[in-house]
């Protein structure tokens, strides 16, 4: 894999069609569950104080890069990533292929409704969607086998898990041999947007590199993830400076 390191962290230089082709290959091979981690910028600064993140992403199958954030860096530093990546664009296109191609998919996390409502929504965007099975991310310690049970006899070919990160891909280092998913991926709020609760930015914010602004204005509980954004970029622009 092509890889360049985002303030110490794994990231892969890949474009959505490369990205959907190595899932397909995973699927197709089924031997080994894989992981895929969509990195954006506040996991790369998650990931400097929690070494099991930084662990879990350097071991994982895919690190794709998620955010304007991810790019912005990668042009700073002359490692450039010319594709994002991101965890919600993902979730569709593999809705899409489903309906092209009959994958089984599932979706884990988010609030109670959400992630119906998300399945939903895609399988009228998508009409034939093979979305198997969903479950809200509110369950306790004692509830969890029974969840990871109802995952592996949904028999899914992908399992999307939307609780945030890290306690995603943490999940996912877990549970993926047991679950025996070909394909497992973190993808934060993707559910709340296609339920339709959480809106998009317009395509000229996502563009510029401007979403996370109107996630905020339309959230402001998420700002401890924006809060995330300036120390990134003072990360940056400092080791872009003691690099000259």
């Amino acid at each position: 894999m092509d890889s360049v390191r985002v303030l110490g962290l794994r990231v892969d230089r890949l474009s959505m069609p490369q990205t959907l082709e190595m899932v397909e290959e995973y699927i197709r091979d089924r031997k080994v569950p894989r992981h895929i981690v969509t990195a954006d910028a506040s996991m790369v600064v998650t990931a400097r104080s929690e070494p099991e993140l930084k662990e879990i992403v350097d071991k994982a199958d895919l690190v794709t890069p998620d955010g304007a954030g991810i790019l912005w860096h990668s042009r700073l530093l002359g490692k450039l990533i010319l594709h994002k990546v991101s965890g919600v664009d993902l979730v569709a296109e593999i809705c899409r292929l489903s309906a092209e191609k009959g994958y089984r998919v599932y979706f884990l996390g988010a609030a109670p409704g959400v992630a119906e409502e998300a399945a939903e929504n895609l399988r009228k965007r998508y009409p034939g969607a093979q979305i198997v099975g969903t479950h809200d991310g509110y369950f306790n310690a004692a509830e969890e086998p029974g969840v990871v049970e109802e995952i592996k006899k949904a028999n899914a070919d992908v399992l999307f898990v939307a609780f945030g990160i890290p306690k995603q891909e943490k999940w996912i280092t877990r549970y993926k041999s047991e679950l025996n998913v070909p394909v497992s991926a973190g993808i934060g709020g993707s559910f709340d947007v296609y339920s339709g609760r959480v809106k998009r930015a317009p395509v000229a914010m996502q563009r510029t590199g401007f979403e996370w602004l109107y996630r905020l204005w339309c959230n402001p509980k998420k700002i401890g993830k924006v809060m995330t954004l300036p120390r990134f970029a003072m990360l940056t622009i400092r080791e872009r400076l003691v690099g000259q």
